[in-house]
């Protein structure tokens, strides 16, 4: 854990796609990372809000880790209500599967419900069973769990579960984890404002620190 913020570290490995819409910075990052590369969109991003709104938001995250999950209560709920339903903030969630099985598993489940045009219902879901569940590890994230949430978001459960049971998008999930990785992501949460990383006054992820998130949000609107 990095002083400031609250997050879960990892170690440290392309970025390819469609270019998000709107003016995307040159400028470079932490470890001089293009905000362009950030901001590229593979065919399975989706994004949440108006396509031409300023600024993008771009949350790297584990549907296992409960500072994500935090994240998701307290801080996505906030950019949701303030910015993306007024036409100012763009949102992408991009799997950063890490923790094991289970949240590979997850991963590939929300990819699954992408297929059917879901994904931003079925991400809430997973996120709010997982916060129910308060536990990391102990196997609630499984296919009994994946086809009841299926069922509850109106999904097609017996394509749900073709897809799952395939594991169809295993190689799609652990492309965004080496891509992310490229890009110089190595904890979860870890959030970009127009291809930025959101750092805490040492360097680190700002994680979970929905202040610090807030205010890159306000400072990229006011550029």
């Amino acid at each position: 854990m990095i002083s400031g913020s609250i997050i879960y570290l990892v170690k440290s490995g392309g970025v390819n796609g469609q270019l998000a819409g709107g003016n995307i910075p040159q400028d470079q990052g932490a470890g001089g990372v293009l905000a362009a590369d950030v901001m590229k969109l593979s065919d399975r991003d989706v994004l949440m809000g108006e396509p031409n709104a300023p600024v993008m938001v771009v949350e790297y995250a584990d549907f296992q880790c409960p500072f994500c999950g935090r994240l998701f209560t307290d801080t996505v709920s906030q950019i949701r209500d303030q910015y993306i339903k007024t036409g100012k903030v763009k949102m992408v969630y991009r799997d950063f599967a890490f923790l094991g099985p289970e949240s590979t598993a997850a991963a590939e489940a929300a990819e699954c419900a992408k297929d059917q045009g879901k994904f931003w219902a079925y991400h809430d879901a997973l996120y709010i069973a997982e916060n129910a569940d308060g536990k990391e590890g102990n196997g609630n994230l499984n296919k009994t769990l994946f086809m009841k949430l299926a069922k509850d978001v109106g999904l097609d459960t017996a394509k749900f579960g073709s897809c799952i049971d395939s594991n169809k998008y295993a190689s799609v999930v652990s492309k965004v984890v080496s891509d992310a990785q490229a890009l110089g992501v190595n904890s979860t949460p870890t959030t970009f404002v127009n291809g930025k990383m959101v750092v805490t006054a040492t360097g680190g992820s700002a994680g979970a620190n929905t202040a610090l998130i807030l205010q890159a949000i306000d400072k990229a609107l006011a550029n």
